[in-house]
């Protein structure tokens, strides 16, 4: 906290800094926002909410340069924390940090981090509900407070790190982004399934698999792994942590932890089985969800929360806006938003989560993914695949069925959806899932699902 007087340089001004600048200043810090943006006009919607706060502005290509200027900086997520000119920075003295950094040494409350590839926004606001639940409900073993949800969903936990005491609990969502330079481990670590993404910021897969091991390296005897034991790069991280490590499993039992039998979901504890749902009492569609389940159930578990309070929430849970949500059901044809996929992986689990016939409308913009996997899946399990975006002609290349029905020369979401309701029928599935990132027809991943919703719900009204 000794800030003062401190020449600080934030890398990069989004929602999340813009709560940094206000944080680091109120401590005497002199602020430099460095940002890519040619002019203060294309952040105003950022610098608009730092009135009456002091800082100067690095903007421009070059703003990266002369880092050495800075006692400490802070980086935005999205910028490598191995980017030449940051490590060049740091080899000459200064300080390289991240809000997600700054937050652990300062955070004095237990922390449960959730990492993988996909599941971790699913996973992470159910541990949420679970222990908000929990709450001084009969049954749990400890006392919690209050419950803050954060990392990539809900508030920048800059913002209530003040608040924080010893008897509350933070849940964390953590990407690779945010956990490559850090030096302390989550009380509960929980790894979720890791396939390879973001290689448009990480030099390749190792890379990015490295960057998540810090959510359990610096972990002690006193803390937990919870780890999903059907997949071998998840596997390993058990290897790499001295904490005591539950597993979670769908495909196989696990001695202690969380698995599916018979559709059934069990918590092993000391030899014996506690029920928590059967498959079929779980409003949360999709076998792959079953594994965020068990892992915020196992989490909550040992975080001091009652079986029956884990069971309750878990039967209720709808999941998170945009991840496999259901939109609407109109002339006998379910439509479901899955904009959040944007990876190959996350779309095949989308497709594996109905036996009904499937509409695919899937790609957008890069993230150098490998469509080989998908494109079998669609081959297989698609009745109509309609492609969009930048990675449409790669997706469509990957397509081996050259019975498979593909519309391909669509312009826009409008025409999507015209295309739609022609290829449907009553007991169809028109599924967005994308398997890409958004940024060629759309703002972001919510503005794509948002404007699927309101061109559906338009066929309702």
């Amino acid at each position: 906290m000794n800030f003062k007087g401190k020449k600080i340089g934030i890398l990069g001004l989004g929602g999340e800094n813009v709560a940094m600048v206000k944080f680091l200043a109120s401590y005497g810090g002199e602020i430099t926002i460095c940002d890519r943006a040619e002019g203060e006009e294309a952040i105003s919607s950022y610098t608009k909410q730092l009135s009456g706060v002091n800082y100067q502005l690095r903007l421009g290509p070059a703003y990266l340069d002369n880092l050495k200027d800075f006692d400490i900086v802070f980086r935005t997520p999205g910028l490598p924390y191995l980017n030449e000119k940051i490590q060049e920075a740091k080899e000459s003295g200064v300080e390289i940090s991240s809000q997600t950094k700054l937050f652990f040494d300062l955070c004095p409350s237990p922390i449960i981090g959730v990492t993988g590839t996909k599941g971790k926004g699913t996973t992470t606001s159910l541990i949420g509900e679970i222990l908000n639940k929990s709450v001084n409900a009969q049954g749990s073993s400890t006392f919690i407070n209050r419950v803050y949800v954060a990392g990539n969903i809900g508030r920048a936990p800059i913002e209530f790190v003040q608040e924080l005491t010893k008897d509350d609990v933070v849940v964390l969502e953590l990407s690779s982004f945010q956990l490559q330079d850090l030096h302390k481990s989550p009380h509960i670590g929980v790894v979720l399934d890791i396939k390879s993404d973001h290689l448009d910021v990480h030099k390749d897969h190792d890379e990015y698999v490295l960057a998540k091991t810090a959510i359990v390296k610096y972990q002690t005897k006193n803390d937990f792994a919870v780890v999903n034991a059907d997949y071998s790069v998840s596997t390993d991280f058990a290897l790499k942590t001295p904490a005591e490590v539950f597993w979670f499993s769908r495909k196989r039992s696990v001695d202690q932890g969380i698995f599916v039998e018979n559709e059934n979901l069990l918590l092993r504890i000391e030899g014996k089985n506690h029920l928590i749902a059967n498959k079929k009492e779980i409003t949360l569609r999709g076998d792959h969800n079953l594994e965020n389940i068990a892992a915020a159930s196992i989490a909550a578990y040992l975080s001091g929360v009652g079986i029956d309070t884990i069971r309750s929430v878990v039967k209720k849970f709808k999941g998170l806006e945009h991840r496999l949500e259901f939109v609407a059901q109109i002339g006998g044809v379910k439509y479901y938003n899955d904009s959040f996929s944007t990876t190959p992986d996350t779309a095949i689990a989308a497709i594996n989560a109905f036996s009904e016939p499937v509409i695919l409308i899937a790609g957008g913009s890069e993230k150098n993914a490998d469509y080989s996997e998908l494109g079998e899946e669609i081959s297989k399990n698609v009745k109509t695949v309609i492609l969009i975006g930048q990675t449409g002609p790669r997706i469509k290349k990957e397509i081996k069925n050259t019975s498979l029905k593909i519309i391909d020369d669509l312009s826009n979401l409008r025409e999507v959806m015209q295309a739609v309701k022609k290829e449907a029928k009553k007991g169809d599935i028109v599924l967005l899932s994308p398997a890409s990132a958004s940024f060629d027809w759309f703002v972001n991943y919510k503005d794509r699902g948002l404007q699927f919703k309101k061109l559906v719900l338009k066929e309702t009204s």
